[in-house]
């Protein structure tokens, strides 16, 4: 088979889709059920059994998963095979409390494989085309799903992972790869390093860039296309679902990721109330597995907040561009805030780097929020056009987002860079 030609699925009818979805969800909580004590246990409790689901709809009498049931379980206690028949553990950075392990048998690892080779293909990628990938390698999934991906598709992998800029510019500038799979944060750090060794990112060999693994704006898309001189898709995933490669955007499009319905069922739920919302609706994104062996995941709440909307490229749904998580969701002064709001209102000032951290302090009972941001490189932080600038973004968040804020100018390389995910709020209240 042509790796590079469209599977049957991607352009089946809706029944056909759904057919398919129906089938493979029953013997999915079957699956769960007979081999897994805690979703055992969960269904129980809840007074369901996978005999009660007849149709699709009926995945809504199921309890949702979360986090804290994979940290309850932890290490393995959630999955439904063997740890024998396991091939490959991954787990989460675990920051906050035990990390999430996740297990794959063969087979998983095969499914993952496919599911990201025809992510990178969605994206553009053709016969011949050399990988730079730059997520991390290791227990964090973006590195090997994006290795495992590429080579199924048949392209040439340079597994380079995270850090050491000034060598990944040199690698590209020597290797000249067509693709580069990096969280956008970090592409804007090797942007940078390209410049600063002169060098014109505009005139790489990369014409392709798939980017995840943290939200990230269109205004963002717009600003890295331009900068990098290449086209610039958005790759979605979570470690506890798959890893990346649940969705990704088509090249042909651009509007949204298209899920791979054939293998994760995608609801949309109000994140306060638990209530299943209708297509179109703004919501948290809940995902079911309908492949997955080792660890086979029913109704897990991402926290990513987006909209399901129809598909365009592919029968599949494509989901909005995720631009914010409930637990990256700043409440300062009873105003909720996102990252991505502020990022919006940064890159419409042409004399301010993209490179920002949003610091959350607490002076008495008042909440006070600080955007330290950087400078272009050859301007100063101290200059009254950077300072007028920074007056401008601060004016802006309070007419737009409705919240005062103060901006801390940094020169260049003042903003921590992130080799991973960037960390965009540092909350300083609970210290």
């Amino acid at each position: 088979m042509n790796p590079f030609a469209l599977e049957p699925i991607e352009t089946a009818s809706i029944d056909e889709l759904r057919a398919l979805q129906f089938k493979r969800l029953r013997a999915t909580l079957a699956h769960a059920y007979a081999n897994s004590p805690v979703y055992r246990a969960k269904f129980d409790a809840a007074g369901v059994h996978p005999d009660d689901c007849t149709s699709l709809a009926d995945l809504a009498k199921f309890p949702f998963t979360t986090k804290d049931d994979l940290r309850g379980a932890y290490p393995f206690g959630m999955f439904a095979v063997p740890r024998e028949q396991c091939a490959r553990i991954h787990a989460s950075s675990g920051t906050t409390g035990k990390p999430t392990v996740v297990g794959y048998t063969q087979g998983d690892i095969d499914t993952w494989a496919h599911v990201m080779a025809r992510s990178i293909r969605a994206s553009g990628a053709m016969r011949g085309d050399m990988v730079h990938v730059s997520y991390g390698y290791g227990l964090f999934t973006g590195g090997l799903g994006a290795h495992y991906g590429a080579e199924k598709l048949g392209l040439t992998v340079v597994p380079f992972g995270g850090g050491q800029t000034e060598r990944q510019v040199q690698l590209i500038h020597d290797f000249r790869p067509d693709i580069i799979m990096v969280t956008p944060s970090y592409m804007l750090a090797i942007a940078d390093e390209f410049e600063r060794q002169g060098l014109d990112p505009n005139k790489s060999s990369l014409r392709l860039g798939i980017f995840g693994a943290e939200p990230w704006t269109n205004d963002m898309r717009t600003n890295i296309e331009a900068r990098m001189g290449m086209d610039a898709v958005d790759i979605y995933g979570l470690s506890e679902v798959m890893g990346p490669g649940v969705a990704n955007e088509c090249i042909e499009t651009k509007d949204g990721p298209t899920i791979w319905e054939d293998h994760f069922y995608p609801e949309i739920i109000d994140p306060e109330t638990g209530e299943l919302m209708p297509d179109g609706q703004f919501g948290e994104l809940v995902f079911t597995s309908l492949t997955k062996e080792a660890l086979p995941i029913i109704r897990y709440r991402t926290r990513d907040l987006t909209r399901l909307l129809p598909g365009t490229a592919r029968t599949m749904r494509r989901m909005e561009k995720i631009t914010g998580r409930s637990d990256d969701m700043m409440i300062v002064r009873g105003v909720n805030v996102f990252p991505t709001q502020i990022e919006e209102l940064i890159l419409k000032c042409a004399e301010l780097a993209p490179h920002y951290q949003c610091i959350l302090t607490r002076e008495g009972p008042m909440d006070s929020l600080t955007v330290a941001v950087e400078t272009r490189q050859d301007l100063s932080h101290e200059s009254s056009e950077a300072q007028a600038a920074a007056q401008r973004l601060a004016h802006e968040i309070k007419t737009y987002i409705g919240t005062s804020a103060v901006i801390e100018l940094r020169a260049t390389g003042g903003v921590e860079r992130s080799l991973g995910k960037a960390k965009r709020v540092v909350d300083q209240r609970k210290l």
